[in-house]
């Protein structure tokens, strides 16, 4: 069980979200929240004027609330500002969403009970989760629209899904044995103001863009092979004479991947200089891209462990603080930065797709096809790489250079960082298709290069891929064989069925 205090690794996430981890509250966390929150019983009790306490929110941060109609006004926050729309988002970004909020909450600065906390804790190791619209946030007072949605089963209103199937909160908490949460004072306005929308969908893709990555060199990897290509643009000493980190790290993976090939060894003595960029600057661009998501990998663990509610209710100092910890631009940057260096890769894969379907380039049979003419063989798979990496370019254009300015210029600059996660999701995604088919492509072409045999690496990726897809012997439905080696890059067992030849890949 993970367990919630001031600490959150991506690794926790993956098992809360991915794998359906349970979680609760630190007994000092407990603590801290409950200090926290007599501060703010104080605040009321003593008819203070404090933002989102005992005032209205946004432009009506000048209106006073009474005493009495402070709890109501909780509620108005999540039922007006649940105004979301869209496809829902998928499990795991809300099962993380709700994870980080609470984590953020377990700091002890929102001025939020326990009890809060732990009811949304109780949906979520109970298999209850919000249905939550995926459109509608710009990102700056936090993720507003997304986190009402995901607040409101606290209060008994919306929808779960659980088991597969969207029942009605209320019901969903009598089920779990819960009671419908009155909200106090802040509550409301702290489960609302934060960036764990964009954090979320953040965490997820970095955790599937690690297996990217090596899916990404061991495709490279095998398209080397596939086309003779040169294996001393990867020697050691070439990198450490331009020793960023990722290159470095690529080049030690092509050259695990490559080690004792036959293929190289045939063609040593060949008259051929210099390869295509796509293959001999495979760690320089790799690399490059590995660099970029490290620097978001960064920025998000500083996100984990952040406090992004508004206002800050810090009761050892005896102040409330009303600031920009909720503005995504952070998170917005670095995923926009994502979803450059991602499609990167699926730019330089389509073109070594091309260089092995391209028989003016390869020295292969036209499209890898047995019989061409009769047959098409792979030629249509370039295309749909080709318009794959098209749709990243549209997708890369960063949404953190636009801003709109919401709540009649209270709020006049926004991240939109929820839209530059979205945006870095399609991304992520349409890569994985283009490595996939360039998977497929260089098992194809390596079955042209017989009785010579590839490197070790690239040798056991080959038998891993067919004991996936057949050989193409003559034309069929192709989408199942890419759709098999993208589900194989995914989940890591194409990586994982390579370290056991060759051992660790970065």
């Amino acid at each position: 069980m993970v367990v919630l205090d001031r600490h959150l690794e991506l690794g926790e996430v993956a098992r809360v979200a991915r794998r359906g981890e349970g979680v609760r509250l630190s007994q000092e966390a407990r603590g801290r929240m409950a200090r926290n929150r007599a501060y703010v019983d104080r605040l009321v009790a003593e008819g203070r004027t404090v933002y989102g306490v005992t005032t209205g929110f946004g432009r009506f941060a000048t209106e006073r609330i009474e005493v009495a109609r402070v709890r109501e006004l909780q509620r108005n926050l999540l039922l007006s500002h649940a105004i979301g729309v869209g496809e829902p988002f998928e499990d795991d970004v809300v099962r993380a969403m709700m994870l980080l909020r609470a984590q953020s909450l377990a700091h002890g600065v929102s001025g939020v009970r326990p009890l809060v906390v732990d009811t949304l804790l109780a949906l979520l190791n109970g298999g209850a989760l919000p249905l939550v619209p995926s459109q509608g946030s710009v990102g700056a007072s936090g993720d507003l629209a997304p986190l009402a949605h995901m607040s409101l089963p606290l209060i008994g209103v919306g929808e779960v899904r659980r088991g597969g199937e969207r029942v009605p909160a209320e019901a969903a908490l009598q089920d779990l044995g819960l009671a419908p949460v009155v909200l106090e004072a802040k509550e409301g306005l702290a489960l609302i103001n934060g960036t764990q929308a964009m954090a979320a969908q953040l965490a997820l893709l970095l955790l599937d863009a690690a297996h990217l990555l090596t899916a990404a060199d061991l495709a490279a990897a095998m398209s080397v092979e596939a086309l003779k290509g040169s294996h001393r643009p990867f020697m050691e000493v070439v990198t450490k004479l331009r020793p960023h980190p990722g290159p470095e790290v690529v080049a030690a993976n092509m050259r695990a991947l490559l080690q004792d090939s036959a293929i190289q060894r045939s063609h040593i003595d060949c008259d051929k200089v210099q390869d295509a960029y796509s293959l001999r600057a495979v760690p320089q661009v790799h690399g490059a891209s590995r660099d970029a998501l490290a620097h978001v990998r960064r920025t998000l663990e500083v996100e984990l462990d952040a406090v992004t509610d508004n206002p800050l209710v810090l009761d050892e100092a005896d102040e409330v603080v009303s600031a920009g910890n909720f503005h995504g631009q952070p998170l917005a940057l670095t995923a926009d930065y994502a979803a450059i260096a991602l499609a990167e890769l699926a730019s330089i894969s389509e073109r070594r797709i091309e260089q092995m379907l391209n028989p003016a380039l390869s020295g292969l049979p036209a499209f890898l096809a047995e019989q061409g003419g009769l047959q098409s063989g792979l030629m249509v798979s370039q295309y749909t790489a080709a318009a794959l990496v098209s749709e990243n370019k549209v997708l890369a254009h960063p949404a953190s250079v636009d801003s709109i300015p919401t709540s009649a210029n209270q709020e006049d600059h926004v991240s939109m960082g929820t839209h530059a996660c979205r945006k870095a999701r399609l991304v992520l995604d349409n890569v994985l298709w283009v490595v996939a088919i360039e998977v497929v492509s260089a098992a194809q072409a390596l079955d042209f290069r017989r009785p010579l045999t590839p490197g070790r690496g690239v040798a056991a990726a080959y038998r891993a891929v067919r004991t996936l897809v057949p050989h193409l012997d003559r034309d069929r439905l192709l989408a199942p064989d890419v759709e098999q080696v993208r589900a194989a890059i995914l989940s890591g067992s194409l990586a994982a069925s390579v370290i056991d030849a060759v051992g660790p890949l970065a």
